[in-house]
């Protein structure tokens, strides 16, 4: 069973992220420039949330909010949901389906580390199956 750590490994730990501050165009710009989702929002190395596609439509389209006028802390998700490298693919993509998300950052001894998306663990779900028939295949086939 795949980890984290191995995902991230593959995929690259590189963080993608903006400031509470920021306004809620300047992160789109990020997002759209970086081809990503969601930014983790950090403020002096901490986290201090996540701001998703979805809160974007959800809290500034819908409600006829200005993007350049609307800080990004008005908006992100500050209770934000995260895992460790230790956790296994299978957990959190049972976790990221039981509570919602898209989007999970990845914290080891209170720093991000990472952030993984649920296409990521399907990707890696179904590199382990792929993986695992051939193993199968091989073995009938003697």
């Amino acid at each position: 069973m795949k980890l984290v750590k191995h995902l991230l490994d593959r995929k690259g730990r590189q963080i993608i992220s903006v400031r509470p501050d920021d306004t809620v165009l300047d992160a789109i710009r990020v997002m759209a420039e970086k081809n990503i989702g969601a930014v983790v929002v950090m403020q002096d190395d901490q986290l201090r949330g996540i701001m998703s596609e979805r809160d974007y439509a959800r809290k500034v389209i819908v409600k006829g909010r200005a993007s350049d006028q609307t800080p990004v802390a008005d908006i992100m998700t500050g209770d934000v949901i995260t895992t460790s490298d230790a956790e296994t693919v299978n957990n959190c993509m049972e976790m990221m389906t039981e509570k919602k998300i898209r989007h999970l950052p990845v914290v080891e001894d209170g720093r991000v580390v990472g952030m993984i998306s649920i296409g990521d663990l399907v990707k890696a779900i179904i590199a382990d199956q792929q993986e695992e028939i051939q193993q199968l295949e091989s073995y009938i086939s003697g």
